[in-house]
């Protein structure tokens, strides 16, 4: 058993060094809801566009704050082009705020400025910056805040909640690596990065110096207390979805295989290992679903943001 779980590991992690930066394209947007607004943040001098879907009403509001995946554009979201979340949101009584970039930055505050990627201070604007804005023009309470995010954004977003547990009620990963420091998925970040254009050297310091272990979600598990937790993968294998990821369909495609089924496999094993160290935190209210198919695809984030916001978020808020 034990030889068995350390190759799958092995498959997984080779899998994500390689591949992380090929699966997450978009398609043509649909009509959104909300709006797009410019927030000006200081701490990356220039304003950044998140749509935000207002959740109506007079009295003070919860947020739900929605990052993107690695390839995250900068004037518009995966989450507006690949799903319609923004209009199932509508009228439930919640803020969404869905920041526009971020692409190859994992939503953090880097150490450095990076030739290719600029200046990244995403904890400082998600945490700070962006929520006294929505405080100021869209009602948001500032006390009943959730997170979610997937693959790269996953990753950040359990991140985000673990080392800001004060400001955050409630987060969600969909097929994220919230095993940051374990090896192999180190050297799948990094090269995430790079695929991306950037250093990773410029974002958390030479490993295993700098800040890599300050900001590694399985080490800091405890912070998230009594906090609403929901984490969700597939298993890489098939997809209901989309037959051609299925082998031995009739139109079994093997290049798109390559692309999205090992990086779901590696979401797996870092999303299931991570599952089992919140199963120790005391009065953790953790929600999971692992499938037993899945890619690493829209249309599978898209169900489980769904279930998401009924088991984790809304109790959470309301």
């Amino acid at each position: 058993m034990r030889k068995s779980v350390g190759k799958r590991l092995t498959i997984a992690v080779a899998a994500l060094a390689t591949l992380v930066g090929t699966a997450v394209t978009v398609t043509p947007q649909a009509q959104a809801a909300g709006t797009t607004e410019y927030v000006y943040s200081n701490a990356m001098h220039r304003n950044v566009p998140v749509r935000i879907v207002d959740g109506g009403g007079s009295g003070p509001k919860p947020t739900l704050y929605l990052l993107d995946g690695l390839r995250a554009p900068n004037n518009t979201s995966g989450w507006l082009q690949n799903t319609r979340v923004d209009s199932w949101m509508v009228g439930k009584g919640t803020n969404v705020a869905i920041p526009f970039g971020g692409g190859g930055s994992f939503y953090t505050d880097w150490e450095q400025r990076d030739p290719k990627l600029g200046v990244n201070k995403w904890e400082t604007f998600l945490t700070r910056e962006l929520p006294a804005y929505m405080k100021k023009r869209h009602n948001s309470d500032n006390r009943r805040n959730g997170i979610a995010g997937l693959s790269m954004s996953g990753t950040a977003a359990l991140n985000l909640a673990s080392r800001h547990p004060n400001f955050y009620k409630a987060v969600a990963s969909y097929s994220g690596y919230p095993t940051v420091t374990m090896p192999g998925f180190t050297q799948g970040i990094q090269a995430s990065v790079a695929e991306m254009g950037g250093n990773p050297n410029n974002m958390w310091g030479f490993y295993p110096a700098g800040e890599w272990f300050a900001n590694d979600p399985f080490l800091s598990a405890g912070n998230l207390a009594g906090h609403y937790v929901y984490v969700s993968s597939g298993t890489g294998v098939g997809s209901k979805y989309d037959s051609s990821l299925t082998p031995g369909s009739a139109n079994f495609n093997p290049m798109k295989f390559a692309q999205m089924v090992p990086l779901e496999v590696a979401a797996s094993t870092s999303s299931q290992l991570y599952i089992a160290r919140m199963a120790t935190v005391p009065g953790v209210r953790l929600t999971t679903h692992i499938s037993p198919d899945g890619a690493h695809w829209w249309d599978y984030w898209q169900d489980r943001f769904k279930q998401s916001w009924a088991t984790t978020f809304r109790p959470a808020f309301f």
